[in-house]
Formats: C-alpha cells, sequence, structure tokens
C-alpha cells in the first residue's frame, strides 16, 4: 500500500497528537538581535502576528550579552528564545554564539542573515557543536511563513518545561529521584516505509519530578559526571522493556530502541543486564536495539569494542545514531558492527530543497544498503520529508510529524489509532 499525503489528510485528523500545539511558544520570552532596526522591527512585527508578546531587543551582539547578564545578575528569568543576525559589527553573530555557549545558555536560537545558505548552515553546524540549541536558520526577509514555521516545528523544544534558564540540577538531586524511581521512558514510534505502519518506538527518558517533566537536557550529563548514568540506564531500559513486553502481549511486537551513553560502554556486563532483563519481561532480545551517538563514540570506540560486540553475541541490535555529524563515520563503520543507521536530522528536514543535504541523504543511504544496514530517518517533520526519504530509500522515519514522544498509555493508544487509520485507508 502506497502511504500518500492525501491518503494521511483523510484520516490523521482522527488522532490526537500529543503536544501538537502550533502555538505553544506565544508565550515564551524572545530576544532579537540585530544591528539594523528596521530588521528588528519587522521580526518584532512579525513575532506579534504569531502572538507573541514578550519580545525583546538588542542592536547588537554585546548589548545582547549585556542585557542577559543584568539580568542573570537580578536573578530573573532570561530568554527562551533567540533570533540572531550573523553579520553584525563590533560582535558579529558567530562570536555572539561562541558568548552564548561560555555562558551555557540553554534556550532555542534561530539564526537569521542574508548571507548564502551555506554560510548559514555552517553557522548553524558551529552553533550545535557548542551544545548550542540551534531551532532553525532562516533567510531575510523574514517573513510570518518562514518564521512560524521553525517555531511550530520546534515549539516543544523551548516549552516550559525547559524553564527557568538557570537552573542547576545536582548530583544529589538525580540521585534522590532515582532512589524515589521517578525516571521513566516516553515513546517516540519509527514507521516502515512504504506502507506507514509502525515497526518499533524508541525510548527516550524522561524525569517525573512532581507535577513537572524534566527533559533528558537538564539532567544527563549530571548523571554521566557523577557516576549515576549506569544506574539510570538501567532503570530506565527495565522500564521499558516491561512496556514492550506488555505491548506484545496485545498483539503489537515492535522493536523497542534504548540510548546507551558512551560511558556505559565500559562496562562488560552491561550486554548480559540487557538481555537478561528483556527476557524476564517477555520481549526476544532481537527485538531490542542499543543506539550509540556517533560524536561521541569517535572518542571511545577503543574502550567500547568489546561491550558493543557483545551486544552482538546476545542478539541485540546495534544502531548508529546522528550518522554525519561526526569526523569518523567510515571508521566506526568498519570497525563496531552496527545494523541500523540513523541519518541525522539535519540531513532529512527540507532536504527536498537543499541540494546539500539532499545528497547527503543519498549518500548515506546507499552506502548503508551496500554494507546491508537498515535506515532510519530522523527529523521528519513534514509531508515533504516523508516523500523525499521514501523517494531516496530509507526503510523507516521517525520525526514530529509522525508524533512527539509521549507515555508508555498515550503511545498504545495512539498506535491503535494509527494503525486503525491505515487499516482505512485504500490501497
Amino acid at each position: 500500500m502506497h502511504y500518500s499525503a492525501v491518503d494521511r489528510t483523510a484520516w490523521e485528523a482522527r488522532i490526537r497528537m500529543p503536544n501538537d500545539s502550533t502555538d505553544s511558544y506565544a508565550s515564551c520570552r524572545f530576544l532579537v538581535v540585530d544591528d539594523e532596526e528596521v530588521v528588528r522591527r519587522v521580526v518584532v512585527r512579525v513575532l506579534g502576528k504569531l502572538g507573541c508578546e514578550t519580545v525583546s531587543t538588542a542592536a547588537s551582539g554585546l548589548d545582547a550579552l549585556t542585557q542577559m547578564d543584568a539580568i542573570a545578575a537580578a536573578a530573573e528569568a532570561g530568554p527562551d528564545l533567540i533570533l540572531c543576525d550573523l553579520n553584525m559589527p563590533e560582535m558579529d553573530g558567530v562570536e555572539f554564539l561562541r558568548h552564548l555557549a561560555t555562558r551555557e545558555y540553554r534556550g532555542g536560537i534561530v539564526l537569521i542573515s542574508a548571507e548564502d545558505e551555506r554560510v548559514l548552515e555552517t553557522a548553524r553546524n558551529l552553533a550545535k557543536a557548542r551544545a548550542l540549541n540551534v531551532l532553525g536558520a532562516i533567510p531575510k526577509p523574514v517573513t510570518p511563513a518562514t518564521l512560524s514555521k521553525v517555531l511550530a516545528a520546534y515549539s516543544g523544544r523551548v516549552s516550559a518545561e525547559a524553564r527557568p534558564q538557570g537552573e542547576l540540577i545536582s548530583v544529589e538531586e538525580v540521585r534522590a529521584g532515582l532512589e524515589a524511581d521517578e525516571f521513566e521512558p516516553f515513546f517516540q514510534p519509527k514507521v516502515g516505509l512504504p506502507d506507514g505502519h509502525v515497526v518499533g518506538a524508541e525510548a527516550l527518558v524522561r524525569w517525573r519530578r512532581g507535577d513537572r517533566l524534566i527533559p533528558p537536557g537538564l539532567f544527563i550529563s549530571t548523571a554521566e559526571e557523577g557516576g549515576l548514568i549506569d544506574a539510570l540506564t538501567d532503570q530506565v531500559f527495565g522500564k521499558a522493556m516491561d512496556v514492550a513486553g506488555a505491548w506484545r502481549r496485545a498483539g503489537f511486537d515492535l522493536k523497542v530502541s534504548v540510548n546507551v551513553s558512551v560511558d556505559s560502554l565500559t562496562d562488560y556486563s552491561l550486554p548480559d543486564r540487557f538481555a537478561e532483563r528483556a527476557v524476564q519481561a517477555g520481549v526476544d532480545p532481537t527485538r531490542v536495539m542499543v543506539e550509540v551517538t556517533e560524536s561521541r563514540l569517535a572518542q571511545e570506540v577503543a574502550a567500547a569494542l568489546e561491550t558493543l560486540t557483545r551486544f552482538r553475541l546476545k542478539r541485540i541490535g546495534l544502531s548508529i545514531d546522528d550518522f554525519g555529524t561526526g569526523y569518523s563515520s567510515m571508521v566506526q563503520l568498519k570497525q563496531v558492527p552496527f545494523v541500523e543507521l540513523k541519518i541525522d536530522r539535519a540531513f532529512v528536514h527540507d532536504a527536498h530543497r537543499d541540494r546539500h543535504s539532499l545528497a547527503i541523504l543519498e549518500s548515506s543511504v546507499g552506502l548503508a544498503k551496500r554494507l546491508g544496514l537498515s535506515t532510519v530517518a530522523e527529523g521528519v517533520e513534514n509531508q515533504d520529508d516523508w516523500d523525499q526519504v521514501a523517494a531516496v530509500g530509507c526503510d523507516q522515519i521517525q520525526g514530529y510529524f509522525v508524533a512527539r514522544p509521549m507515555a508508555a498509555d498515550a503511545f498504545l493508544e495512539w498506535l491503535i489509532e494509527w494503525e486503525r487509520g491505515l487499516e482505512a485507508t485504500p490501497d
């Protein structure tokens, strides 16, 4: 069955996608940084039309930093999202991004510039390399359509969950959360192509702390630095396997992927624990996939190689995550027995209109096929993304166009509705 845009439109309205609001960013605090007053006014006006009420402006990167430092000194909440020009006098946007990184800014960033698209993309990659949360890069002149598309696609990443900006979570708090059993997996579906059936899910950790749901970006590094990442991995993996076992008993035999920190791969007993815990939950180890981020693995591949090989001996699959973002992708594909290649969203989203992204997407899929690896396209945000990755031969897709990560109960309800919609769609 071909899953077309027309087919999807016929039934997707019946499915309520969790957190699918396109205006959840309206209550966020914005900072517009541009040396041209007319541009600042236009962007503020565009944001106003999108319902954004709290908008500040700065005429330079230095002015923006001064404002942010004053806000921090007063112990007030800083901007949730910064829209930043690249070509500015005194301090250009690239230098401004470096200063944001040294201040450990955790909000979202949208790059705005009239520069060549390759310059924009390079600045975007540089910001990501500095662990900044780049939501997108849009050309000038800014229009409501281009800006709202970036904000709508990423509204979940700049939600109230991630505030306040200056929040620091201590090792003691993470340890207390583990002892109270507060960490749990959320699940984002993986959909097979071309038929659109759900074939698996990625388990993504969340911290349910009272009435708050804390995203992983606020506590994973603390857990790693505090020596708690193994305990966190075990807790979340065990819960994910219990959920997978329950799904299987309900008639849905999905493959479940889990992210494992490179720091945990020096624990040679990890493959045994994973295999035993899966069997205990009624899950065949072949239905488990361990995802390892490429950039981190490049730094620790020698120490991790034994553990990774033993995962495969236990019949647990290995996936190389964020493929194409590191510097030793080919070496890792040769050294590590991966069975799946996940193509980073940087080469997936909007690849239909970016020839550079499309070239990398096509070559990644072709390489995977020649090596006998299955492919997953991450960051599928719209129908154009879906159609493009299907056209180049990707095996699976994952992204907000299908669904956002959701709790186990919500996932099962969504899954039933999704599959019911496919069955109702004519071949």
